[in-house]
């Protein structure tokens, strides 16, 4: 992560170093004739023999189509860790017609042309949703591997990339691993499909570019035994984004304190400065949750010990007993590379899971090796490294930086590695997920009352199973650059993995006591409390809250004590997000996939399904255009006023204010402020009620950390509005676990007339309600 070179040079670096993919040929016409030599039903599905290759169509739900065409009729697929789940039990039949053969389940018809040997996917009355293009497929034995869809409306996901792009049409998106770049490659379309490429070599994704014949949708891969695909049905993107976890596995619940603010710097020097920092939030009552221990705490020559400078930290289990004392956890910088001559480098060569060849450092000068972590015996020696070292102090999380491999920085030069799963040219994507699996899955069994959690710079299809939550990258602290960040984090959740950050502020650059960077820290902080995770990062200057000017400062702070007021907003939204695989930060498609202006919108988003973010990214702002998207009321969140919907607005934008509106028919729990997350107030809870349509709301609630919660340890409490009657209706909880109090105040408002006192009811076993006559 911490590379010196100047941020611009060091991205115009990465791209001259990418390793590209040939530019895709003419797509051949359809061969004369029959390409479909026999076609018959397996206990899996449908095999179909081609000309030189056999096509596999297989249903794992109806709908959820696993496509796979080689050149070997016994290939069974490229390498793909990310799908870990078996087929459900479908029902689904075949059949024949003169010009194609068909599987069908009870959501989707499956074709194949039997002139071309094209796959198209229909819904159950025929209708087409999307279909390859005659000779577009590439499996010839050790060329690219490749497949070409005629382009079905705008296409989202992809990963994360900082281009400032989000429809990608008309573009090509590289997949390929490098800091601020995550290849994920699973695709989404509005227009009511998804697209999981199982291919995990560096690919690049066409997404009809005007040079090409057809402007096709295209994935190209540089290795890979032929294609692998699964074809995901929604037509809701939600839809689409549960089958994607579906295949790929459930994200679990975060401890609750992972919702809080995060502070951290590049780099506290010793213990002393860390638990400074703490008891300086403390001190000055402004809320915190963790803190977190960045790289370089070993000695010299010791990268990959995973032992702290005794000198600097001298008690660190003392120090992590202090912290957790005062309600704060920590986590700590962990990387897969090690200094040659270390102890564990040599474990991980007995184990033969240590790459043999030693690296240039990115930063700083010197050399190192990395572990191979698609080696079972490399993960588990890797875990056990840490475990018997930091581990025993008492962390609460593990962050691992350089998970691309970041290797000597040349990105994709992994490709030259023999892996333990094969030539690294096939599998050099998917590493971070293979990485965040050995730490999750030690997480687990060494820490078993603990919810594990990760922070990873790089992550590939499959990873939300893994507890792990995935930043962008050490980035410059510019405008355009904190521009690029929001549609490439819709794009990012748009893949199916729900939780990212940023280094709010960016990493390089940035003097809090500079004025005009103060201005964009804030905007930036803005922003950052409305991600899923909120934390502060960067190199040089610190940015803890009170390096900033008294009249900066009034607004971190109003920011921050929102978030904490939002906390069972944000936990109800993450347990959506492990119980009916939601997601918590939300293109406008993912609720508004009707409204075409929606789908254009690269700069507003839904946080959880009821506040609507539109952040501020111009410097010198007073005002941001805001589409009000759908149909019915939106509400300003701060003023209550009220706008009708498919309209843009001028919206008030001072520095001291982010632009937020919320949609009618919504219900919105507020806390108090907390000083931290799991702190228990005899407060009310506010609930906010915006009219203009009927609306429920289920506030979750649980243990906060552990996994009672997996044993059925957990309570949900149903609110329901009746715009008709302007009633209110607040359930018991739903279930119980240890520490859940029946008895809950709440003081219930509309959140449409500003400074409204509110009606106080105290909810317990019995449903009650409470009517707001104004709020019709």
């Amino acid at each position: 992560m911490h590379d010196r070179v100047r941020p611009m040079a060091r991205l115009a670096l990465a791209l001259a170093i990418a390793v590209t993919l040939p530019a895709p040929a003419a797509l051949a016409a359809a061969a004369p004739g029959k390409a479909v030599e026999s076609a018959r039903q397996t206990p899996h599905g449908l095999l179909v023999t081609l000309a030189g290759a056999t096509l596999r169509i297989e249903p794992c739900s109806a709908r959820i189509i696993h496509i796979r065409a080689g050149a070997d009729p016994a290939w069974q697929g490229n390498y793909n860790p990310a799908v870990i789940a078996r087929p459900q039990r479908v029902d689904w039949k075949i059949a024949e017609s003169a010009e194609f053969h068909a599987l069908s389940t009870p959501a989707l018809q499956v074709r194949v042309d039997k002139a071309t040997g094209a796959v198209s996917f229909h819904d159950p009355k025929g209708e087409p949703i999307l279909h390859e293009l005659p000779g577009s497929r590439r499996i010839a034995p050790g060329a690219q591997v490749g497949q070409g869809f005629a382009l079905q409306g705008p296409v989202f996901g992809l990963g994360q990339h900082l281009n400032g792009l989000f429809d990608y049409t008309g573009n090509t998106v590289h997949l390929q691993q490098a800091n601020r770049d995550v290849a994920v490659p699973m695709l989404v379309s509005p227009k009511g499909y998804g697209l999981l490429w199982n291919n995990a070599s560096i690919t690049d994704v066409d997404a009809g570019l005007p040079a090409t014949p057809h402007h096709p949708l295209e994935f190209r891969s540089g290795a890979g035994g032929g294609v692998d695909y699964h074809f995901i049905h929604g037509p809701e993107i939600d839809d689409i984004v549960a089958g994607y976890r579906e295949l790929t596995g459930r994200a679990p619940m975060m401890a609750r304190w992972t919702w809080g603010l995060w502070q951290s710097k590049e780099r506290y020097k010793d213990q002393a400065e860390l638990l400074g920092i703490a008891a300086r939030y403390r001190s000055m009552n402004v809320p915190l949750d963790a803190v977190v221990q960045d790289w370089q705490y070993w000695l010299p020559g010791q990268w990959g010990s995973h032992e702290v400078d005794a000198a600097r930290f001298p008690d660190p289990k003392r120090m992590l007993d202090t912290l957790h004392a005062q309600n704060v956890h920590a986590i700590v910088s962990v990387w897969p590379r090690f200094d040659p001559g270390t102890g564990n480098a040599a474990e991980l060569e007995r184990a033969g899971a240590l790459f043999p060849k030693t690296y240039d450092n990115v930063y700083p000068a010197g050399q190192g090796r990395w572990y191979d972590a698609y080696a079972p015996a490399g993960r588990k020696t890797y875990w056990d490294q840490i475990g018997r070292t930091l581990g025993r102090h008492g962390w609460d999380g593990w962050w691992l930086d350089g998970s691309e491999a970041e290797l000597g920085g040349n990105w994709g030069e992994l490709r030259e590695v023999r892996t333990a799963a094969g030539p690294g040219a096939e599998v050099l994507n998917a590493y971070p997920l293979l990485h965040t699996t050995g730490v999750y899955e030690g997480s687990r069994k060494d820490a078993p009352g603990k919810r594990p959690f990760i922070l990873t710079r790089s992550a590939y299809s499959g990873q939300q199973r893994n507890a792990a939550i995935t930043w962008s990258g050490d980035t410059a602290a510019t405008w355009d650059v904190f521009r690029a960040h929001i549609p490439a984090a819709l794009n990012f959740t748009l893949s199916g993995i729900p939780y990212w950050s940023a280094d709010i502020g960016g990493f390089f650059g940035g003097k809090p006591t500079d004025p005009e960077y103060a201005e964009l820290y804030t905007r930036w902080y803005q922003f950052g409390a409305f991600n899923p995770m909120f934390r502060v990062h960067g190199t040089g200057a610190g940015k803890e809250i009170w390096q900033f000017d008294e009249a900066t400062q009034k607004i971190l702070r109003r920011y921050t004590e929102l978030r904490y007021r939002l906390l069972p907003y944000i936990y109800s939204a993450s347990a959506d997000v492990t119980n009916r695989h939601g997601t918590m930060m939300r293109a406008l498609m993912m609720d508004f996939r009707a409204d075409r202006q929606a789908l254009t919108v690269p700069d507003q988003y839904m946080f959880g399904k009821a506040i609507m973010v539109a952040p501020v990214t111009q410097a010198r702002a007073d005002v941001r255009t805001v589409y009000l998207p759908g149909s019915g009321a939106w509400f300003d969140f701060w003023s209550g006023q009220r706008h009708e919907a498919g309209k843009v607005i001028a919206a008030r934008a001072d520095i001291a204010t982010l632009p937020l509106f919320v949609r009618g028919g919504s219900i919105l729990p507020l806390g108090p402020v907390v000083q931290h997350a799991g702190q228990k107030s005899s407060e009310p809870i506010e609930v906010r009620v915006y009219p203009g349509a009927d609306g429920s709301y289920e506030l979750y609630d649980d243990a906060g950390d552990g996994h009672g919660y997996l044993r059925g340890e957990s309570a949900t409490r149903r609110f329901t509005w009746r715009q008709a009657g302007g009633r209110l209706t607040i359930g018991p909880w739903q279930g119980s676990f240890p520490g859940l109090a029946a008895r809950q105040a709440f003081l219930v408002r509309c959140g449409a007339i500003a400074g409204d006192a509110g009606v106080r009811v105290v909810a317990d076993t019995v449903a009650v309600s409470v009517t707001l006559p104004e709020c019709r």
